[in-house]
């Protein structure tokens, strides 16, 4: 299990500011992520095609900004 650093110090009574510095602190370490992933269980089949399926759509999109604007004439 990892290791995590989750606190923040309150200066001046000032709680909105400590509380954005939680938030960034626990998005930077990637907490909120690994909480959402472990919440349910998904086959190794089905993670292999959605990470499969992300990169398609990131190539092809690659793909269309390469592309030459279509004509118009």
């Amino acid at each position: 299990m990892r290791e995590y650093k989750r606190s923040v110090a309150v200066k001046d009574g000032n709680v909105e500011k400590a509380l954005r510095k939680f938030k960034k602190k626990i998005l930077e370490e990637g907490l909120l992520q690994e909480l959402r992933d472990r919440e349910t269980y998904e086959k190794p089949t089905t993670v292999r095609k959605r990470k499969k399926g992300a990169a398609r759509s990131r190539w092809l999109k690659q793909l269309r900004s390469q592309q030459l604007p279509k004509k118009l004439y």
